[in-house]
């Protein structure tokens, strides 16, 4: 295969055949309303585009030549093919030129540089600490309710090492029952001015509007959203305050979620949801540098789902956004264990947090941040940029 350039132009390869892995592969790829997915696998250290061998992986520490090719169409077939890059584009151009299209947006998309998110360059992982001002939620509910108690928090996460604190005053736990955004700007508000006075990178935790509006007038940096900027001034309010925000992919809601949650192939079903969000976001003038994907770890999803979700954490970068993954001591920890508590799945939290981390993510949402950040330095040693 000759030296693969940088640049998102993969119309270069459409002279090429698609021959070798590739031959014969999924012949209904053009019909009317089937889609194509591109997943990085394999991926090498950056030097290897230096080398001319493999194309960057959203601006960061790896590359990739070769990538998992998916397609699928609204009924039930889909079909899967792991082929080198050149292979990829060649075969979409026999296809189709819609699908050769697709494929192309998608590989711009997914060897582009990240802009700073928020202000933070991305040239490392990025650690948010988890604040939670509220009685009831899953992990540590009550212990940081007092504004005096979650200040001290913030403060200790800061010492530790957490690049954002992540404020929320609703717990969004499964059957949590919904907060009135008057109180969630009382337990927050008074959080976020003390770290916003102090020149921190704070991040709001709501899916009210009227909140997220508060909030950023007291500072807060970043929205992150769990319902998807589902409250319908949810996307006016980030548009108009320029807000960078986190968009995640919630199945339901708090209260209902984990009710049977069902999905065709849940990290397919994840990738369109968050690529409709984002296209929503660019109609509203909110650029994709301004958006992180969330997809949403344990929101509306079983183990087997969050699983296969984690294992496709390369697939999402193909949106063109930032890539925050939020599985901190989440129950599917304890499910694949010992049926741990929250506070005793540190071990777990890591093991998925840095696996994630090889796949690119680029934030990691977490309750224990001196663990992880140790962590994260032991990673950049292993990956030097």
């Amino acid at each position: 295969m000759p030296p693969l350039s940088a640049k998102p132009a993969a119309k270069a390869a459409a002279p090429k055949s698609a021959a070798g892995s590739l031959a014969g592969f999924c012949p209904w790829a053009g019909e009317e309303g089937v889609r194509v997915y591109l997943r990085p696998v394999g991926l090498m250290p950056i030097a290897a585009w230096a080398k001319g061998a493999a194309v960057p992986l959203a601006g960061g520490r790896f590359a990739f030549s070769t990538a998992e090719l998916i397609v699928r169409d609204q009924a039930a077939r889909i079909d899967r093919a792991f082929a080198p890059l050149s292979e990829i584009m060649a075969w979409g151009w026999e296809r189709s030129r819609t699908v050769a299209e697709a494929l192309d947006r998608q590989l711009g998309a997914l060897t582009r540089a990240r802009a700073p998110f928020a202000g933070l360059a991305l040239d490392r992982p990025l650690i948010m600490g988890i604040v939670n001002v509220t009685p009831d939620s899953f992990s540590d509910g009550g212990d940081f309710l007092d504004p005096a108690a979650a200040i001290a928090h913030g403060e200790a996460m800061l010492a530790a090492g957490a690049d954002i604190l992540d404020i929320g005053g609703e717990s969004t736990r499964p059957g949590a029952a919904p907060v009135p955004p008057e109180e969630e700007e009382r337990r927050v508000l008074p959080v976020i001015r003390h770290f916003a006075e102090k020149g921190a990178t704070v991040s709001v935790d709501t899916r009210h509007a009227s909140v997220m509006e508060s909030a950023a007038a007291s500072g807060a940096r970043i929205v992150n959203d769990i319902a998807g900027l589902g409250d319908p001034q949810a996307l006016p309010v980030v548009a108009r305050t320029g807000t960078p925000v986190v968009v995640m992919h919630m199945q339901g809601d708090p209260g209902t979620m984990q009710a049977n949650p069902t999905y065709r192939d849940a990290a397919l079903d994840v990738f369109d949801w968050l690529e409709d969000r984002v296209a929503r976001c660019a109609a509203a003038g909110v650029a994709p540098e301004r958006i992180a994907v969330d997809p949403g770890i344990g929101f509306g999803k079983r183990t087997e789902h969050n699983l296969e979700i984690l294992r496709h954490t390369t697939l999402y970068h193909a949106l063109g956004c930032t890539v925050l993954i939020g599985l901190s001591r989440k129950g599917f920890i304890g499910r694949l264990s010992r049926e741990e508590p929250p506070k005793e799945r540190l071990a777990g939290s890591l093991a998925a947090g840095l696996e994630t981390l090889n796949q690119g993510a680029q934030i990691l949402r977490v309750h224990d941040v001196a663990e992880t950040a140790q962590a994260r330095a032991l990673w950049e040693g292993l990956h030097p940029r």
